[in-house]
């Protein structure tokens, strides 16, 4: 009997989805299985009626909503004509990738599993609903594959791509910008390189966080956006890690190849062809980002030593997930110091292997800080630059704040590829409807642009909530809201944590506020916002809003948790917030 053929079909937003699609794929390749994976998007999905063996895997981002990758088969597979049973003839399984501190917990994978039973599929197990702390071990085997004799765990795999160096072929232009001129709507594969105007740092020079303000020209670009909506930037490698990489595994950054792919599959779309190895290395491979376990399961099938091969056998079985956690998770230690700290495996990789060791840059996401009603053809981000120490000796950096950091427009023009799309915050377009906004930090960033926003289209009713540290360390944006304020277009309430004994956080201020929050809300249908850190601002926020409700509507504990139920479910209480 012939080896079914299995698909991989995931949704991937942060790029771990991607991840365990790959793991499940090298794990079918060592059971002779044929196989194939695919973002949801590039998959068509009308092929899915004859299919007869699937494994959907399927992240939840925001409040439940599906990755970018994936919101085309979303639409599709949920339009109503679809005839119930229409997938009948399909084998499935579904593993969901969630947080299980977020309220909507592996929401994708739950409402795909109700639907494709409502279509007829098959679940040949029940879904798997993985947590960010749990270790997600190896789907079940398909029962045709009883008889089959699987690849040895330390046997490596064929690469996915062949690498072929070209004799002297020099790069005329720079890669990063290679973008067609034509191209009129911008996207994660033809981003617009925007032109930096400005890099200010906005924290006192004694204030322990480097903050900058940033702009951007987007000139010619068709860029539109609205309060809310976010840009997403890809950042490239550090140039110094670029330089140890290469040495580390003995590449010439200037040496130039060709991809190809072993299955007649299309190469990388980012990927120039011919491409440069530092091209590779600095704008593609994800050197600096802390490994996955499945890094250590491919790394280890190239381990000839014995002391290191033994080590990384640990780290990637299920037993020593604590060990890994104590190596690599914990001190955050990156992809390219695990490579320094095994010479002898390092030394032994092909470069063949590269695109499967490493997975690609992810992009960032930024509240947009500008409105282009007040600002035409700009665009402002605030980025906190990140910067902390762990046990490594080390500072450990943030890959895309850093980067964006270090572009100093003053010596030269400098351009960064980016996008947008549309954020999770919706602003009211009532001209009364009086908006309540709570951004202490960053957070803040997504309400200047909402009230450039609103200020120019007339909507003066706006309270703004902001913390910080200190009024002179770290008051982002102050002449612009002293500016609003003397207009009569906002009404401000700050909160400086460390200008008096007593802390005092953005949550007091909504207690002492409660008879004008209260009246906005129950008389004005006020909308209420937060952003900004999800440690426990939000929670604290949202709880003194509940005092507010049992204080000034006389509510009980209840009612109070009901009516912020109710203001959530009808879009008068939104949030955003970032790890």
């Amino acid at each position: 009997m012939s080896l079914p053929t299995l698909l991989v079909l995931y949704g991937s937003q942060t790029g771990t989805a991607q991840d365990t699609a790959q793991r499940i794929v090298r794990q079918a390749l060592r059971r002779r299985l044929q196989v194939q994976a695919l973002p949801l998007d590039n998959y068509n999905v009308v092929n899915l009626i004859s299919e007869s063996l699937v494994v959907f895997v399927c992240a939840t981002t925001g409040q439940g909503e599906p990755p970018d990758n994936m919101k085309n088969f979303w639409r599709f597979l949920f339009r109503k004509s679809l005839p119930v049973g229409s997938l009948c003839q399909l084998d499935c399984a579904i593993v969901g990738l969630g947080d299980s501190s977020y309220p909507k917990f592996n929401f994708v994978a739950k409402k795909l599993h109700k639907r494709l039973l409502h279509l007829g599929a098959n679940l040949l197990l029940p879904v798997g609903l993985a947590d960010d702390q749990h270790d997600l071990g190896l789907l079940a085997v398909y029962p045709s594959l009883a008889d089959v004799i699987p690849l040895r765990e330390d046997e490596p795999l064929p690469p996915s791509y062949t690498f072929h160096f070209l004799e002297d072929v020099k790069e005329k232009t720079d890669d990063r910008l290679r973008i067609p001129a034509e191209q009129t709507v911008q996207s994660h594969s033809c981003p617009f390189p925007a032109r930096m105007v400005s890099n200010r740092r906005v924290t006192d020079a004694s204030h322990f966080q480097d903050v900058r303000h940033i702009e951007f020209d987007i000139t010619g670009s068709n860029i539109e956006f609205a309060a809310g909506d976010v840009v997403v930037i890809r950042p490239c490698n550090a140039p110094e890690d670029v330089q140890q990489f290469c040495q580390l595994l003995g590449l010439d950054p200037e040496a130039t190849f060709i991809l190809r792919a072993t299955d007649n599959s299309a190469v990388p779309t980012r990927l120039p062809q011919p491409c440069t190895v530092r091209h590779l290395v600095e704008s593609y491979l994800d050197i600096a980002a802390v490994p996955r376990r499945s890094f250590f399961e491919l790394l280890s099938t190239f381990a000839t030593n014995e002391l290191e091969r033994d080590k990384l056998l640990e780290f990637s079985s299920a037993a020593g997930q604590n060990e890994l956690h104590s190596y690599c998770n914990q001190p955050r230690r990156t992809a390219l110091e695990v490579l320094a700290d095994f010479p002898h495996t390092t030394s032994e990789l092909k470069v063949d292997y590269l695109l499967d060791l490493f997975p690609d840059i992810q992009p960032r996401f930024f509240s947009i800080a500008s409105s282009l009603q007040a600002q035409p053809h700009r665009l402002h981000i605030l980025v906190a630059v990140v910067h902390y120490k762990t046990k490594l000796y080390k500072p450990r950096r943030g890959l895309c704040s850093n980067w964006l950091a270090s572009l100093d427009p003053a010596q030269g023009e400098m351009y960064v590829p980016l996008w947008v799309k549309k954020g999770s915050l919706k602003f009211p377009k009532e001209k009364d409807t009086p908006v309540i906004m709570v951004g202490p930090g960053t957070g803040v960033a997504p309400f200047r642009s909402a009230l450039q926003e609103r200020i120019a289209e007339g909507k003066t009713a706006n309270v703004l909530f902001f913390g910080c540290r200190s009024v002179h360390k770290d008051f982002y944006f102050r002449s612009e809201w002293e500016e609003m304020m003397e207009a009569g277009h906002l009404t401000l309430f700050t909160a400086f944590s460390r200008d008096q004994e007593d802390k005092v956080y953005v949550q007091h201020r909504v207690r002492e506020n409660a008879g004008l929050l209260w009246d906005l809300i129950a008389n004005k249908s006020a909308c209420f916002y937060i952003a900004g850190n999800a440690k426990q601002m939000p929670a604290s926020v949202s709880d003194a809003l509940k005092e507010v409700f049992q204080q000034e509507g006389g509510m009980s504990a209840e009612e109070a948790e009901q009516m912020l139920v109710t203001m959530e479910r009808t879009s008068r209480l939104q949030c955003e917030t970032w790890s």
